[in-house]
């Protein structure tokens, strides 16, 4: 008598589901890894699924083009580093100490996704990336309500300077920002980490009342 036969389709979904979620990572660190060798202008598909071990029916279910492929794997890093940046603070933690965790959370993210925070930064006025403008737009909406949900108590208690939040925003990540930016084309040799306490301080003078 068999027996299981729900729960055996339902394996083979999840299964399916398994693999169809590791074929798109696959195809996603190839492109990666294919841009960050040639830059994007050069990388073609052909040399992505090469790299990825994928067939060209394979990356085709998966993505329609290089520039779909592209979009979706900036969006995905995008992602990635606003949910670390929201993990840096709460509503309750203070003016000063929130500067320190995001200015450090910043450069944490960038210097352990040296490759993820390049492309992010290199790629983020290509042409190509109009096809998730409204997914982006959502995106980064998201990520400035956990942001103002640590901002907006602190503008009541008096402890940040009273600025637009998104000026706060470019006040504390915007000097960690330019550093990085000049690490990862090479323009700086060293670490950026090096520099935390300068540069901490450079956002918390700008913001922090007191």
């Amino acid at each position: 008598m068999a027996t299981g036969g729900a729960e055996d389709r339902d394996l083979g979904r999840a299964e399916r589901g398994e693999i169809a979620g590791d074929t798109r990572a696959v195809l996603l660190d190839a492109a990666l890894r294919t841009f960050e060798r040639v830059g994007y202008e050069k990388a073609t598909v052909a040399s992505i699924r090469t790299l990825a071990g994928i067939s060209n029916g394979s990356f085709f279910h998966f993505f329609s083009s290089k520039e779909v492929l592209a979009a979706t794997l900036f969006l995905d890093v995008l992602r990635s580093y606003h949910a670390s940046m929201s993990a840096c603070v709460t509503p309750e933690t203070t003016a000063a100490e929130g500067v320190v965790r995001l200015v450090r959370g910043h450069l944490k993210w960038v210097m352990e996704r040296r490759q993820l925070a390049r492309f992010l930064f290199e790629q983020s006025r290509s042409e190509w990336l109009a096809q998730i403008r409204d997914e982006q737009r959502a995106t980064n909406n998201a990520f400035r309500s956990a942001m103002n949900r640590w901002i907006e108590p602190r503008l009541r208690d008096g402890s940040l300077h009273k600025l637009p939040p998104a000026v706060l925003m470019s006040e504390i990540i915007g000097p960690a920002q330019m550093f990085c930016r000049a690490w990862l084309s090479g323009r700086e040799s060293e670490a950026p980490d090096r520099h935390a306490k300068s540069l901490i301080a450079c956002a918390a003078r700008a913001v922090v009342k007191g």
